[in-house]
């Protein structure tokens, strides 16, 4: 008998009829003998319909009572699931993150999960029930409801198997696996047999919406294999493991894009040891992620220093240097919006000098300026202009053949 983890997101369950088929796919690992925790969402846009109400209410509401209020929605699926299983005879318990001892740091919104209390869980599949989780939620030490950040339902679901050592974790959600851009605007992508964990926390990190990166994390550092499905086909999805064996030649497994990009400027920073250090620790206090990050020296012997954040994070990051400028000492801040990241990732990039040049060749040749960059042994990202983003994904994928299947030579 082994301990199978799965995990359905908020299309996946968005009615009651979704939640019935979702109950037959459990109920069919069940009848194989297996122990099941099922991780859900919340249904459908209900997550976004309950920020609608806050914002009806305030205009900057507590993020403490956010966390309050956005744990509902996955109360509400893991009931609804529960009672459908159990209906067809099939006894299941559900429980909210802190009743499947889901312990986070102190954070409201987007907190990061430091242990998993496996007591309550161990003791209810003894009692050989499926164990339905809300996923997206735990509590801190003392005692508050906090909320995983979007996407937080597949951390749950990692964390679970990997605390309690389940043989496999399977991510269902509504599309049939990891491909190598988003299909919905690139027609000729493709489904991805088997992608690696460093290159799939890359492609989560650059906008794969697919996965969640701190799921992936958890996976690598835990040896946790994943698999992304289709709640609605029953076809095999995408592998997620150490090494991948299939189609190991690809160079660049996919490309990955990320619109609402903002460009942060800062010139004339004394050049001195420790205004970098400043600028980021007041950021980071702020809960505010940079990207990518250029520094240069000026003849006057200054420092320009440019970042890119997401374009929500402006106004905070505009306000934090400002607080800061007595210790700064810059001359002035610029930024530029309406700018996208776009990134290929591979493995085979360590191998394969060029591919950064190739890259660049591919979007000079399409006209696209290129106003930042960032590489790793496995990806390059660029900073373009948003209008022209869906042009680039489309050149890079066509430009590395992404759309053929790499046989082994």
């Amino acid at each position: 008998m082994a301990l199978i983890v799965q995990k359905y997101g908020g299309t996946s369950v968005g009615n009651a009829e979704k939640i019935q088929n979702v109950a037959k796919r459990i109920m069919e690992e069940k009848d194989k003998g297996n122990d099941v925790i099922v991780v859900v969402s919340a249904m459908g846009k209900s997550t976004d319909q309950l920020v609608d109400l806050a914002k009806g209410i305030s205009a900057n509401p507590s993020k403490r009572e956010m966390d309050m209020l956005l744990t509902t929605g996955e109360q509400i699926t893991i009931s609804l699931l529960a009672m459908a299983l159990t209906e067809k005879g099939y006894p299941a318990v559900s429980l909210t993150g802190w009743q499947a001892g889901i312990k986070t740091e102190p954070v409201h919104g987007n907190a990061r999960i430091i242990a998993v209390d496996t007591n309550r869980v161990t003791r209810e599949l003894n009692d050989g029930k499926i164990v339905v989780v809300a996923g997206f939620q735990g509590i801190t030490e003392d005692g508050s409801i906090s909320t995983l950040g979007r996407g937080g339902s597949d951390t749950t679901a990692v964390a679970l198997a990997a605390a309690l050592k389940a043989e496999k974790c399977e991510i269902y959600t509504d599309v049939t696996g990891v491909y190598t851009t988003d299909p919905r605007y690139v027609k000729d992508a493709r489904k991805l047999l088997a992608v690696s964990y460093d290159e799939m926390l890359e492609l989560a990190h650059l906008g794969a919406g697919v996965l969640h990166p701190r799921a992936v994390e958890f996976a690598k550092n835990y040896h946790i294999q994943l698999e992304v499905r289709s709640s609605i086909e029953k076809e095999s999805g995408t592998i997620i493991e150490e090494e991948v064996k299939v189609e190991q030649n690809l160079v660049v497994r996919g490309v990955a894009f990320e619109s609402d990009i903002t460009r942060v400027t800062v010139l004339g920073l004394p050049d001195s040891l420790t205004g970098l250090s400043v600028i980021f620790s007041e950021l980071a206090k702020n809960q505010i992620n940079v990207d990518i990050i250029i520094q240069s020296t000026t003849a006057e012997q200054t420092t320009n220093l440019s970042f890119s954040i997401k374009n929500e994070d402006l106004d905070a990051t505009v306000k934090v240097l400002e607080n800061s400028k007595h210790k700064l000492n810059y001359e002035q801040i610029e930024t530029e919006s309406k700018l996208a990241k776009v990134s290929i990732v591979g493995s085979g990039m360590v191998s394969n000098p060029g591919v950064a040049a190739e890259m660049f060749a591919v979007l000079a040749a399409h006209h696209i300026s290129v106003k930042m960059v960032s590489t790793s042994e496995i990806k390059v990202s660029t900073v373009i202009e948003q209008e022209k983003m869906i042009q680039a994904v489309k050149s890079l994928h066509d430009a590395f053949e992404l759309a053929k299947l790499q046989v082994e030579a």
